[in-house]
Formats: structure tokens, sequence, C-alpha cells
């Protein structure tokens, strides 16, 4: 597989998941565990009567933590998490016992997860590894006991101090999918035909718009057992950077993929004016994505004859771009536009 691309071992059932159950934007409140106080304590025995201070320190406040798990394709399991509240630091005691650290809560999230915050919309991590662990929330620092303050000349310090105050944070988590090339196009260009033919995905698939409404991935197998991951981007329409249609729900989850698949149905009056719509809506939304390499499919090429296909080679096809006609119902092209793909995809 592809070294950017989501592990092999991911189900590829993702592509069953209703609209209802990919969650891909979360809003919670973290609230952090408050640090135990330090002791005030002075050691006594039964041969000890007036011993030295041995106040222990207090134990650390819980963090609030995010994890990534590459078995996890949506924040569903967080939606109505809404407070999300970590364990307080126990005190310390006599006989320079330190307290207990509060319980951390680790919230495990896919892979492509990021954390902002909710104020500021500045960006706290983003999670792209399985098993990353990033403190969103650190707790509480536990406060010293009275043994620290001790000095030659300040023999028995009747203070200790108390723990430091948890954090709380709203913040925000936004899933950006994972996968080595998406798919860019209007609704009804052949998006979803095509992921269920060149992989195991089996996306809901009807002749009209906006058919797709959540990102699907799907695991294409290659030559020599080799393989790399597609995202079926919900259609995107003229207008989608300023909110039409889907808006940009789902455009930040092209920013993830390492190249850019952009199909245009053979039936459009002008494959180079749609084609420059979509770069045009990819570029308002965020100008890095013209850095990444493109690709142009032209779909549904079974509905016209050799001569059509000849004429629009010569005459509307945008030029810089890498261009395969293909047709998912009859196969043409697939294995032509899979071997692009792949020296696309490990272009130095």
């Amino acid at each position: 597989m592809h070294k950017n691309s989501v592990n092999v071992f991911l189900c590829i059932n993702f592509a069953h998941m209703s609209d209802s159950n990919f969650v891909d934007y979360v809003k919670i409140c973290c609230r952090s565990g408050k640090g135990g106080a330090g002791s005030t304590h002075f050691y006594r025995d039964k041969l000890t009567a007036k011993g030295g201070p041995d106040g222990g320190d207090g134990g650390r406040g819980g963090h609030i933590i995010l994890k990534g798990n590459k078995q996890l394709w949506t924040l569903i399991h967080l939606k109505y998490r809404k407070h999300i509240i970590a364990e307080d630091g126990v005190y310390g005691k006599g006989m320079n016992k330190t307290g207990r650290e509060g319980k951390n809560q680790i919230l495990e999230v896919p892979l492509g997860t990021i954390a902002r915050d909710y104020e500021t919309n500045e960006i706290i991590c983003e999670i792209t590894d399985d098993g990353q662990e990033f403190i969103v929330t650190p707790g509480g620092r536990g406060g010293l006991g009275n043994s620290n303050f001790k000095s030659s000349t300040f023999q028995s310090p009747r203070y200790s101090q108390p723990g430091e105050d948890g954090k709380e944070d709203w913040n925000i988590l936004e899933l950006k999918v994972l996968a080595d090339i998406g798919l860019v196009g209007f609704p009804n260009a052949g998006k979803s035909t095509l992921l269920s033919k060149i992989s195991a995905a089996k996306p809901e698939i009807a002749n009209y718009a906006f058919t797709t409404l959540v990102p699907n991935l799907g695991i294409v197998n290659y030559r020599d057992y080799r393989s790399f991951v597609v995202a079926d981007i919900p259609g995107i329409i003229e207008g989608a950077s300023e909110g039409k249609g889907l808006g940009i729900r789902f455009l930040r989850h092209i920013e993830r993929n390492s190249a850019l698949l952009f199909m245009v149905s053979a039936e459009a009056k002008s494959i180079k004016a749609e084609y420059k719509i979509l770069v045009n809506e990819l570029k308002k939304y965020n100008k890095e994505l013209l850095d990444k390499q493109r690709i142009l499919a032209i779909t549904k090429c079974d509905m016209i004859d050799d001569e059509l296909e000849a004429m629009i080679k010569k005459t509307d096809v945008p030029r810089g771009v890498p261009v395969v006609f293909i047709s998912s119902h009859t196969g043409k092209g697939l294995q032509p536009l899979k071997d692009l793909i792949w020296t696309t995809l490990n272009k130095e």
C-alpha cells in the first residue's frame, strides 16, 4: 500500500455507513482534573515527639488525551459525550507519600482528526498515526508538601501548596479522511460508480444529484498485491466554497489526499468549463489544494462513439493534466486509469 494510505486492514465496508452514522465534526467540553493539595505534616512516632516536616506532594490531575485508532472511521462515539471530565489528583500524606494521580480521560479518534480551540479556532493538534497521543487539556499540577520548603534556616515550614486547578476548554474535533487519491466532481459525475467498480466498497448509487452524502473509502487492489486508497467525496457544485449545496462540509476531506482525480461526464456541454469550475472551487477554499497532482477522467464514455471521443480529445480537453477516457459500466479505461493513479502517487 502507498505510504500515505489508510492501513489495509481498514474495513472497506466504510461505504456502507449511513449519513446518520458518519460524524466528522463534534464540539466537546474538556475539563481536566485538579491537582491534589500538598500535605503539611511532621514526623511522629513513639520515640520522636517533634520530628521534621514529611508532608508529601499532591497527585497531578487527570489529562484529557486524544489517541489515534486506525479501526475508527467516524466521530459518532463522541457525538453525545458533550462533557469530558478527568479525575482530580489525590492530596499528599505524611511520611512523604505522594498522592495518586487523577485518572486520565483518553478519547480514541480516527486517523486524520484535528482538534481546534473553539474560541480562537487555532489548531491544537493533528492525529495522523495509530497509537499517537496528544494531551489536549492538561491536568493541574499537584501541590508541594511542606517537606519541600525545609532549609537550614527554616526547619519547620507549616505550609504547603494547594493543587493547581484543572482547565476547562471547549474544543472542536474535525475529521479529514485519509486517502491516497480523492475523487472530485459534480454530483452525478460517476464517482460512486467508479469506486464500486475498482474496489470492494459499496456506496449508494442512483441517477440523481447528491446520492453520496458521506465520504466513502475504497481500497483498490493493484498489480503484484499492491494497493491504494480512494476517497469518494460528495459532489461539488459551483459556489460550494461559499456554502452552496453541501457547502464546505466535505471540502476539508480533500486536503488529506495525496492526489486528486477530477471526474467530468462525457455528456457535459463543455469539459473544459466544468473542470475549470471544479478547480476554482478548490482554489477558493484552499489554494494549497492546487499544489496536489491531478488527473482528469472523462466518465460515461459508453454514451459517446469513437468519433465524438476523438473530437473531445482534440478540442475540449484542458491542457497540463493527464486525461483518461473511462466507462465504469463497460470497464473501458479502468486499468489504464489505475496505472496512471499508481504512477502519479509514486512520483518522486
